[in-house]
């Protein structure tokens, strides 16, 4: 039977270890209390310049924090407002730099609201007014006066559904392109650079829709201007009905 006694550890290496343990404890203290690792630059990636200079402004409090007293959530508060940024993500590059990560809105959308104009973005965020609207070529929602619109928030409901609906296009747009979407309670629509209508009925299986709205769209209407509609509101049931005029 083996010795208990033998295999405990001794007093002395009890001390040993406390003493290790404390000297760690007190060596990370006095490295959060003091400059040893002090934040002395702010490193920020991605986005534009524009965007990088206002993070690098919202974090200009962080310059001379230590890094190991450095916060998410209080980075969150500091760039949560910012509309252009999505999310971030934060890394402590010792010994005395902050680094930001930042994954930029994308505009996906053109809001008029009477004689005002915004730019908004696939998450349905309102980005920043937009002084000339005409310059754009993205799609356009309409809303009216009594739409709640706030830079930095998103979209209230139903208007949220036209940037939803924009968002799985990115990359795999659609033939001719979407001039307009159109929102109501249950319904969705887009009108086509070709002057088609796409009616998509209600925001569900929104992905399935576009797909099959584009495989009918590259078929039927390739090289053709066309008014009339393409209806998906049934996914399994498409109606199309045209009234075609080949471009001269």
């Amino acid at each position: 039977m083996p010795d208990i006694g033998r295999l405990a550890p001794s007093g002395k290496s009890i001390l040993l270890g406390l003493a290790l343990l404390l000297f760690a404890v007190g060596g990370y203290t006095a490295a959060r209390e003091t400059s040893l690792f002090a934040v002395q630059a702010v490193d920020v990636r991605g986005g534009t310049p524009a965007i990088r200079a206002q993070v690098r402004a919202a974090l200009a409090t962080e310059v001379g924090k230590s890094l190991l007293r450095v916060d998410g959530d209080a980075l969150e508060r500091r760039l949560g407002p910012i509309p252009t940024v999505q999310t971030f993500r934060f890394d402590r590059a010792f010994p005395h730099t902050l680094r930001i990560v930042v994954k930029p809105e994308v505009p996906l959308l053109v809001l008029r609201q009477a004689d005002q104009a915004y730019l908004v973005a696939a998450s349905g965020r309102v980005i920043r007014p937009l002084a000339h609207p005409r310059l754009s070529g993205l799609p356009r929602l309409w809303v009216t006066k009594d739409v709640h619109v706030e830079v930095g928030q998103v979209l209230p409901s139903p208007a949220v559904a036209a940037p939803a609906a924009l968002a799985p296009l990115r990359g795999a747009s659609l033939p001719s392109g979407v001039h307009s979407v159109r929102v109501g309670a249950h319904t969705l629509t887009m009108e086509l650079g070709s002057g088609l209508e796409l009616r998509l009925g209600d925001t569900g299986d929104l992905r399935l829709k576009l797909a099959i709205a584009r495989r009918i769209l590259r078929a039927a209407v390739a090289g053709t201007t066309a008014s009339g509609y393409l209806d998906v509101s049934l996914p399994e049931r498409p109606v199309l009905a045209l009234n075609p005029q080949v471009g001269g």
